[in-house]
């Protein structure tokens, strides 16, 4: 069969143009199967044009589809969790015998973590007490031992994480990632950020679409609630019958068609329409994906039944629906920034230690382990040494550390049971094999099937990139 004919100038019509050219309305949202089922793949931007969230491919066929980010915000101290540090109680209470690195408090002596680690799987990878079933799945995890952050404060060391700069205004991960490759669910967000109990430091902008189209930026839920109509402000309409919400909907598209024919260039106009249109489909399908009560008892059991077990679990739930990318954050403010005491990082990691490996154990019975990313982190590390107050009192915690710290990725072409890099003897800075940021994201994008230094976005006369004008793919820990 020869290909749908598609001529260059339809790049630039607008989506809803084309469907209304095409007399189709609400059933334009069919082209992109349509297209499929011809063997008609449009460019990045002619898909972009028609239906902006509609799948697209890749560069190359990656491993992974979809991408699920634990986010510790506040910083987990590496040497608390991932990167055990024997030495540092040979000088428990002692000064280090090398200078102490520079970072955003004062710190004083050696501080040996107060948690045990354990050899854990068929690899042997040492892994704290404090997360021992995610532990049993360490075959299945790479851990990255030496990742470095520019700065030790959180502001820029989330949006670098986040958003691949530590300064200016930038899309997120996510953000790009749809914009790459669209989302497979036109009736759900393609990308999805969730935060119990309201937002982390920076906010929104840590799912901020940037220079990006609206359209690609996160979708905030606070999943501390339970119901759907606390979940997801709206969702329900008590007033109006779903035939009377479309005829609302049709004539407001009405009246923003002409408000937009005299502002062409208003891509935040479009992203509205496109918002009240995904929120009417989302009635349905929203209210289906969120309720875990449809999941049998036994798996209910297995996330628990805490906040952390139901995002997970609905996290889950999202991405076997076709949601490209979903981040959990583990709070509101910085609950990981724990200056005072590190004790707290226990408690902590009690409440997601359960529901992680439980996703794992849950995405492998699937079969979807092998397609899906799964990514743990923060935004920086903590010293090795103790945290000290203004008059030079040491306090029971870590301060910031962004010169080395521990990340773990999983699935979707990672290659299990490995251990990337090293800090040095004390877990003070990246010493073997350091790992940027920016490296980190381009493996990530190499891994949905992009070639990070190739995935633009042209932005003021520039093309710009998740990486900037740096990052490498960290080719060992791919299966």
């Amino acid at each position: 069969m020869s290909h749908h004919p598609f001529k260059l100038e339809d790049a630039f019509l607008t989506r809803r143009e084309f469907l209304d050219r095409c007399g189709m309305g609400l059933g334009g949202l069919a082209v992109a199967n349509l297209f499929a089922e011809i063997g008609f793949v449009p460019t990045a931007h002619a898909a972009e044009a028609l239906i902006p969230l509609a799948p697209r491919a890749p560069h190359f066929a990656g491993k992974a589809k979809r991408v699920i980010h634990f986010f510790l915000n506040g910083g987990p101290s590496h040497v608390d969790t991932f990167d055990p540090k024997p030495v540092l109680a040979k000088y428990n209470g002692k000064p280090l015998p090398i200078p102490n690195l520079r970072t955003e408090r004062k710190t004083g002596a050696a501080f040996a973590s107060p948690f045990k680690f354990n050899r854990c799987g068929q690899s042997g990878i040492e892994v704290s007490e404090i997360f021992s079933k995610i532990g049993k799945c360490v075959d299945d995890i790479a851990v990255i031992r030496s990742m470095q952050a520019n700065l030790p404060n959180h502001e820029p060391s989330l949006m670098l994480m986040n958003c691949g700069d530590a300064v200016m205004s930038r899309p997120s991960v996510g953000s790009w990632v749809t914009y790459g490759l669209g989302t497979e669910n036109q009736n759900l967000p393609g990308f999805i950020a969730m935060c119990p109990g309201g937002y982390p430091i920076k906010e929104a902008e840590n799912w901020q679409s940037g220079f990006l189209p609206g359209v690609y930026q996160g979708t905030y839920i606070d999943s501390q609630h339970t119901r759907i109509e606390k979940l997801i402000e709206h969702i329900r309409n008590s007033y109006t019958s779903p035939k009377e919400q479309r005829e609302q909907l049709d004539l407001l598209h009405q009246l923003n068609e002409e408000h937009q024919r005299r502002r062409r260039q208003d891509g935040r106009l479009e992203a509205r329409i496109q918002s009240f249109e995904l929120a009417y489909r989302m009635q349905m399908e929203a209210a289906d994906a969120f309720d875990i009560t449809r999941e049998p008892a036994h798996i209910r059991e297995m996330y628990g039944s805490g906040v952390h077990g139901r995002q997970t679990l609905i996290a889950r739930r999202l991405l076997e629906r076709g949601v490209r990318y979903v981040q959990l954050w583990h709070g509101a403010g910085q609950p990981w920034d724990n200056h005072d005491d590190i004790q707290q990082h226990a408690k902590l990691a009690t409440e997601i230690d359960q529901p992680i490996a439980a996703l794992l154990r849950d995405l492998k019975q699937r079969g979807m382990l092998d397609d899906t990313l799964v990514i743990w982190g923060g935004e920086f590390g903590r010293t090795p040494t103790v945290e000290l107050n203004d008059s030079g009192k040491e306090k029971k915690g870590r301060d910031h550390n962004p010169y080395g710290f521990s990340v773990w990725l999983a699935g979707g072409g990672v290659k299990g049971g490995t251990i990337y890099g090293a800090t040095d003897e004390f877990g003070f800075r990246a010493v073997e094999n350091p790992v940027h940021v920016h490296d980190l994201h381009a493996t990530i994008l190499h891994l949905l099937g992009f070639q990070h230094d190739k995935f633009t976005y042209r932005y003021a006369g520039r093309d710009f990139r998740l990486t900037d004008v740096s990052g490498r793919v960290i080719r060992e820990i791919l299966a």
